[in-house]
């Protein structure tokens, strides 16, 4: 099964400031508005959609291939993915860039000062799926990125037949209802959380039955209270796996795609995969960092289980390691 996975490539900066912002920041001059916070922690974190997604595939025991654009900086990152069974052939390196830097500060109130340098990922139209054969293809999934590399993946794997899920995301604030509307054409699958199905729908002026007419299956994640499936034709849900922890949610989501395409591949049942979405999801919200968690494809069915009883087709996943896949690691 070939999966491709595009996105955004990024290093994350996350600093902690042992005050509060609102002590030094004063209100009646804001018009020349000039500080500096002295931070006392700094954590440098792998990150980026697309990285997120295909290290947690791998970790499902698929093999990605990571479609992307990253800077001079990403050669410590790229031996890191190579080693955890993320195929990075098709992510190219711009010498003259930075890969994407996401840089927050945050404060004992958990306010937040933030910045994003796309840096090399504003190249990522330069890509395109006209460079590769579509017959060794089976899904491709289109995660936040530069949103004119992201609508032009769209067009591009409606010309060559590619099956592909649409997952904007974050970038529904930065898209217009024409690039939105245009890249659900042809998607086998959309996929938000709660919150931003409600900005597409105000985006696109369609309630649920209306996407539905652009898309074949919506995919909706709800926090604790679960995922949901809806087709033309029926409608699934799945409640939440219960995390041991709760340390940090950043790249929860991530994570759910990576099982929901697993599911998809396989063509599993909607029930079985959104329970397999779920569990790989609720294993981020107990790590700080989207990509420091780690489980062996026994650790995850056997977790399975605990959540949700047996299931004859998460046992497919043992069955394949087997058979010689690899986990990653």
């Amino acid at each position: 099964m070939s999966i491709i996975v595009t996105g955004s490539i990024a290093w994350d900066y996350l600093m902690r400031f042992p005050g509060r912002f609102r002590d030094h920041i004063l209100p009646d001059h804001l018009s020349h508005l000039s500080v500096s916070f002295l931070v006392d922690e700094k954590e440098r974190h792998r990150g980026g959609c697309a990285p997120n997604i295909a290290y947690s595939l791998a970790l499902l025991g698929n093999r990605p291939k990571l479609m992307g654009t990253a800077g001079s900086d990403f050669e410590d990152y790229n031996r890191w993915l190579r080693s955890v069974g993320v195929d990075t052939s098709l992510t190219v390196v711009y010498e003259d860039e930075f890969t994407a830097t996401f840089t927050v500060i945050t404060d004992l109130d958990h306010n937040q000062i933030a910045s994003f340098h796309t840096g090399a990922m504003a190249r990522a139209r330069e890509l395109s799926f006209h460079d590769l054969n579509p017959d060794e293809i089976d899904w491709v999934i289109i995660s936040p990125n530069d949103p004119e590399a992201m609508r032009r993946y769209a067009r591009q794997c409606r010309e060559l037949g590619i099956k592909f899920v649409y997952d904007p995301s974050q970038q529904l604030a930065r898209i217009d209802r024409e690039a939105f509307m245009e890249s659900l054409q042809g998607a086998s699958v959309l996929t938000v959380n709660d919150y931003e199905l409600e900005m597409a729908k105000k985006l696109s002026g369609l309630d649920e039955a209306g996407l539905l007419e652009h898309v074949d299956v919506l995919v909706v994640t709800r926090g604790p209270e679960g995922s949901s499936a809806y087709t033309r034709e029926a409608e699934y849900h799945a409640p939440p796996a219960k995390p041991r922890a709760v340390v940090e949610p950043t790249g929860v989501g991530d994570a759910f795609r990576a099982g929901l395409l697993t599911g998809l591949s396989r063509r599993w049942p909607w029930p079985t995969t959104l329970r397999l979405a779920n569990l790989a999801a609720v294993y981020v919200i107990e790590h700080t960092g989207t990509q420091n968690h780690y489980y062996t494809l026994e650790e995850f069915v056997q977790r399975y289980r605990e959540n949700y009883g047996d299931d004859a087709a998460v046992q497919e996943l043992l069955a394949e390691k087997k058979e010689g896949m690899t986990v990653g690691g």
